[in-house]
């Protein structure tokens, strides 16, 4: 419905007014009656039909069907669109660049006084010096084989120019390729680990370089801390500026540690391969490399698939810069690489133990690198620890024993073999110097000792029956008594009644003290059961005692270190040659050698007789078969055995007749080869002849003419005995 408009009154006329108070007055009459204008009309609606009458197509509607003005005013709000989003990307980026100058001159004041504050607490760079490398100490065998190192390091120091070149490759290319670029800080690769770090959400990377490394191994505390990370660059600037890139190259890879207790790349190539770095392959080398990332669990003789793994990223990054081609890389992936598993396990390290403990008493300060030289024979002690291990694998388990030890000295007392248990890995306990036991038998050498010192002789009589000495009644193992018999006899079969017997005649204290004066050092009780050998001793000083009897009767102290010098050369130790002390008479000593003989021959000790080489020795059990031993010699080298259990658990008969024995001829066997065959001390002609017709006559192997001393002739052969009873009684 349209609305009708109100009839319209003719405005008076009156004077013209100007245009805006015209167009209010015709806007608003008196009396405040309110008329539209035509201004003030709306433009036609589009549903009207067509435009208002003289617009001619030049309305709204005509323009957008057009396609004209509408047409660019759309083009117009595109464009205002894109310059809108241009203008906030400017000004964004503008606000970025602008924060971020402000955020890096606030950023590198704030650096800079970090490393001011942090550089202030380093003492005055005029007293920076590279620390000393802790000293090593190179412990050698008489002719100049490696027994091990010692100290905090674990290898010697090496020269740059002396490793195959792929060796320090191997740790520049993976652990900082840009090495030989960069001035002891790489912002790249630190940037790369901060990024890689913060994208795994964990300290993934360090980005640290070789230099800074250094530094650290140099000067600091292992922690990390921002104070640490601060100085560690500036020290490794500061080592930038004084030494050339390969003196910091050397100086990391004496000095980085490699696991194990291994400190730089001999140490390491002696830990895990059993070889001086020279001579380590590129496989071997990459492997070493790949340790810096993490020792212990890369280990090749621990983790080896581990260690493979990382070798072959470690050859990679070697082809990868160029220090390897292609071809090489192939070739190292197929070569095996087998660490070792006994550098730390076997016994030599027994004998390094040793030295190390006697060291202090030669040289007061060790400030710099030594050479040990020592009296040991490396085939010897590997022929020694295979006789212990051997014996303890086929027969431990059957005599019921788990421990073991042998010395082995020749007879002016230089130790050639020791071996001090069955496995270092499993116990450090020297029991070859360490271990008191009871020797047992092996002890009644000295109590013939002074009986024939008091004039007695080899083929004196005594009784084999019970005694009571004081209501101490020893009994003889067998259980049995043989009545009369010979002192050579009652020695080489042990008998415990004969023994306590002589220990009586002469007293207690007697022995003791021949027992001292051959080279016992431990306290021995004062009373007859020391005939049994119920003091305590080890095996090394019961080895000494026994040296007199190899040597002519001299007093002769064991000893290992011959000699100790500098790396540079000079000497700080020599063993002196000293006169010795004879503390056996040579007719007493060739009635005691004769009967000790006798003991392999025919006696306790038949397992032990060595074809074709005089010998002497006694076994020894002590009570209730805790322990076993056979000490033995020849003119050439003196051995002792025990086995037995640390606690002290009673073996399953072990005897020193049975596995001590029979270990002590297997290695005895084998470190003769090669030794001139000669007689034992003050043994002659005649009783070689003797022992010639106990052994069956000329077939046997002991006779031999060199086997003679040199100023006597071999004696007619002897009559055959009629038998047993005829040679036990003499008659």
């Amino acid at each position: 419905m349209t609305r009708k408009r109100p009839p319209q009154t003719p405005p008076k006329r009156g004077p013209k007014k100007s245009g805006n108070a015209s167009k209010a007055s015709g806007r608003t009459r008196a009396g405040g009656d309110i008329h539209l204008h035509e201004e003030d009309r709306s433009l036609p609606q589009a549903h009207a039909g067509k435009a208002p009458r003289g617009a001619k197509g030049k309305g709204a509607a005509g323009k957008s069907r057009k396609g004209g003005k509408g047409s660019k005013q759309g083009a117009k709000r595109s464009r205002g669109l894109f310059g809108t989003l241009f203008g906030f990307v400017f000004r964004f980026v503008r606000f970025l660049v602008y924060w971020g100058v402000i955020l890096g001159i606030w950023g590198g004041i704030a650096a800079a006084g970090i490393i001011l504050y942090y550089g202030a607490q380093l003492p005055q760079s005029t007293d920076w010096g590279i620390p000393d490398r802790p000293p090593n100490i190179q412990i050698i065998s008489h002719d100049g084989g490696l027994i091990g190192n010692r100290g905090k390091t674990g290898g010697q120091e090496i020269r740059l120019s002396s490793l195959p070149p792929y060796l320090p490759d191997a740790v520049v290319a993976i652990e900082d390729h840009r090495f030989y670029s960069h001035f002891g800080f790489d912002p790249i690769g630190f940037t790369r680990a901060m990024v890689t770090n913060v994208v795994k959400g964990r300290l993934a990377q360090g980005g640290s370089t070789l230099t800074q490394q250094l530094a650290k191994n140099l000067f600091l505390e292992h922690k990390r801390t921002i104070e640490r990370k601060v100085q560690e660059l500036i020290l490794a600037i500061w080592l930038e500026t004084k030494f050339t890139k390969d003196e910091i190259l050397e100086m990391y890879l004496n000095r980085v540690y490699f696991g194990a207790g291994a400190t730089g790349v001999d140490a390491a190539a002696r830990t895990y391969y059993n070889k001086p770095a020279s001579m380590v392959t590129l496989s071997e080398a990459a492997t070493i490399a790949g340790l810096l990332k993490a020792p212990s669990r890369l280990a090749p003789n621990r983790h080896p698939k581990r260690a493979k793994a990382r070798a072959k990223l470690v050859l990679a990054a070697m082809e990868r810069e160029g220090f390897i081609t292609p071809k090489e890389r192939k070739l190292a992936l197929t070569m095996p690489v087998k660490a070792v598993e006994r550098h730390r396990t076997n016994s030599l390290n027994y004998v390094s133990d040793w030295i190390m403990e006697q060291l202090p008493s030669y040289v007061e300060d060790v400030s710099e690198d030594l050479i040990v030289q020592t009296s040991l024979d490396l085939r010897m002690q590997s022929l020694a620890e295979r006789a212990i291990s051997s014996a303890l694998d086929t027969s431990g388990k059957k005599y019921g024993v788990s421990q073991g030890a042998l010395v082995s000295a020749s007879p002016d007392g230089a130790v050639r073999a020791l071996v001090g248990g069955r496995s270092y890995q499993t116990s450090q306990f020297n029991r070859a110097i360490k271990a008191k036991r009871q020797p047992g038998s092996a002890f009644k050498p000295f109590v013939y000792l002074a009986s024939l010192e008091l004039g007695n002789q080899p083929e004196d009589l005594r009784v084999d029956e019970p005694v009571s000495f004081r209501g101490w009644a020893p009994k003889n193992y067998s259980k049995k008594y043989m009545g009369q018999v010979s002192l050579r006899r009652a020695l080489a079969l042990s008998l415990n009644t004969v023994a306590a017997q002589l220990a009586f005649e002469v007293g207690p204290r007697t022995v003791a003290d021949i027992a001292h004066r051959l080279g016992i050092r431990s306290k021995l009780a004062n009373n007859p059961s020391i005939a049994l050998g119920t003091s305590e001793v080890t095996p090394l000083e019961l080895v000494g005692a026994y040296l007199p009897f190899a040597n002519g009767g001299l007093r002769r102290e064991p000893y290992i270190i011959t000699r100790i010098a500098t790396k540079s050369g000079d000497i700080l130790y020599t063993h002196p040659s000293l006169p010795a002390k004879q503390v056996i008479a040579p007719a007493v000593l060739s009635n005691i050698n004769s009967m000790m003989q006798e003991t392999l021959i025919s006696g306790t000790g038949k397992k032990a007789l060595l074809p074709g080489r005089p010998a002497g020795g006694k076994t020894g059990t002590s009570q209730n078969y805790r322990d076993a031993w056979f000490i033995g010699y020849t003119a050439n080298l003196v051995t002792g055995l025990w086995f037995g259990n640390d606690n002290g658990k009673p073996t399953k008969k072990a005897s020193g007749g049975n596995l001590p024995a029979s270990t002590w001829k297997a290695y005895m066997t084998g470190a003769h080869n090669g030794m001139n065959i000669a007689a034992l001390p003050g043994v002659s002609a005649q009783q070689l002849a003797a022992t010639r017709q106990q052994l069956g006559g000329e077939s046997n192997p002991w006779v031999n003419p060199d086997l003679l001393p040199a100023d006597q002739e071999a004696a007619p052969p002897l009559p055959k005995p009629r038998g047993f009873f005829s040679r036990l009684f003499g008659g």
